[in-house]
């Protein structure tokens, strides 16, 4: 029975008070709404959940873990100053010996209270978590030094409108850095869970103060997290990163690791010096004219995951893989062999469509760096929705372009 349905049999539940009747739908809603995102809470026996929206923003499972295997090893002291729901600290927690949980929500802290109370499905030890209903500033106050600071601090100003700059964040995060300094110890780390749509230039530069590596973590081709992990003087855990160690050999430049956490897993790890100073291929010149144009795609289109492209590996990436770029401002790339185990997707070009006149009735349409919106290409190719072709509109080489492809997952999947 749905929440919506189970609201309506308040009768049957006389025996519950009004504020009762209200936890018990709010435990129900919860774990139906989590049960996918949460898998691990919904196999404890008497978990708690909290109100719509804090379930709603919490981390998932899945990357909470993921964030949880950028840290080197069991350490003692760790601290969540922005606790929440109690996600990451929960996951985070198992490589500590000691973790303050820090939330100014006394009801979230009740919740988390009685949640890291109860025996964890991995392990029967109970987990070493300390309760603290306070605000990250008041805490830090009495606070000693940590192995690893955690903070993802709220992006939502007083009136519930959303905020995108790391200073109108709360805490905010450029005034709250130095006093975070002086509460690491020798190797302490700061994690930082950040905004997908937080300006990453403008981020890395209002925390100057400090190095980060950043980690650009989506799943299913949708960002969903921006990590700044600050960068250790002396150790530093590679686990996280598998390819192209040969570029950050000592790791003496931050890295930029863009992950796709989908499976298979995709990695991209680069740093800010290999994209500035490598040099993407072009198609072929516009100066050869409309055959240039015709021939540039050659027969395979790429197009890299969501998490390189908000890297913006726009060069290092057709470097790497050998591509061709079809624009300076057009992130799509082309090759005229199938190159394998590419991260993002690969279409395989089938025509060029010219005259504005389309082939077929159906095709999923998309467009990059392309005049006409994908509603307006429709109605102007007489398309509809649906099958497996796509037209994919964009420039190549200045000039506006159309081509007719089909996915190369797509074509597997029939053969």
């Amino acid at each position: 029975m749905s929440v919506a349905n189970l609201a309506l049999q308040r009768s049957k539940y006389k025996h519950l008070t009004d504020e009762q009747w209200r936890w018990f739908l709010q435990q129900v809603e919860g774990r139906e709404r989590t049960a996918d995102k949460l898998p691990t809470f919904a196999t404890v026996e008497d978990w708690w959940y909290p109100v719509r929206l804090s379930c709603e923003q919490c981390s998932s499972e899945l990357t909470a873990k993921y964030k949880a295997s950028l840290i080197a090893n069991s350490q003692r002291l760790m601290a969540d100053l922005t606790g929440g729901y109690g996600v990451d600290t929960y996951f985070l927690s198992e490589l500590f010996e000691h973790t303050d949980y820090v939330e100014q929500n006394a009801e979230l802290c009740r919740i988390a209270a009685h949640n890291f109370g109860l025996p964890s499905p991995s392990s029967p030890k109970i987990k070493e978590i300390h309760v603290h209903n306070a605000t990250a500033e008041d805490f830090l106050k009495s606070a000693g030094q940590y192995d690893l600071i955690f903070i993802d601090p709220a992006r939502r100003d007083s009136h519930g409108g959303k905020v995108f700059r790391l200073e109108d964040c709360t805490p905010n995060m450029v005034e709250l850095l130095p006093i975070l300094q002086n509460h690491l110890t020798a190797n302490g780390r700061i994690l930082l869970k950040l905004s997908p749509m937080l300006d990453l230039t403008q981020a890395l530069k209002a925390l100057s103060a400090m190095s980060w590596d950043v980690y650009i973590v989506a799943i299913k081709n949708e960002v969903k997290e921006l990590l700044l992990l600050s960068q250790s003087p002396i150790t530093y855990h590679q686990s996280a990163i598998s390819n192209h160690q040969s570029a950050i050999s000592n790791h003496q430049s931050p890295i930029i690791a863009a992950i796709d956490l989908n499976k298979p897993e995709q990695k991209f790890v680069f740093t800010r010096e290999e994209e500035s100073n490598s040099e993407a291929i072009h198609a072929e010149g516009s100066t050869r004219g409309e055959a240039a144009i015709n021939s540039a795609a050659k027969n395979y289109l790429y197009e890299p995951n969501a998490a390189i492209l908000k890297a913006g590996a726009y060069k290092l990436v057709a470097q790497r893989f050998g591509l061709h770029k079809l624009d300076a401002n057009t992130h799509l790339y082309c090759s005229e062999n199938l190159v394998p185990d590419f991260p993002g997707r690969v279409w395989s070009i089938k025509e060029q469509i010219t005259n504005h006149h389309s082939p077929i009735t159906h095709a999923n349409v998309l467009v990059r760096n392309y005049p006409l919106t994908p509603e307006q290409l429709k109605k102007k190719l007489h398309l509809r929705d649906g099958g497996t072709a796509f037209v994919i509109g964009c420039r190549v080489q200045g000039k506006p372009s159309l081509f007719l492809a089909e996915r190369i997952e797509d074509i597997h999947a029939e053969g």
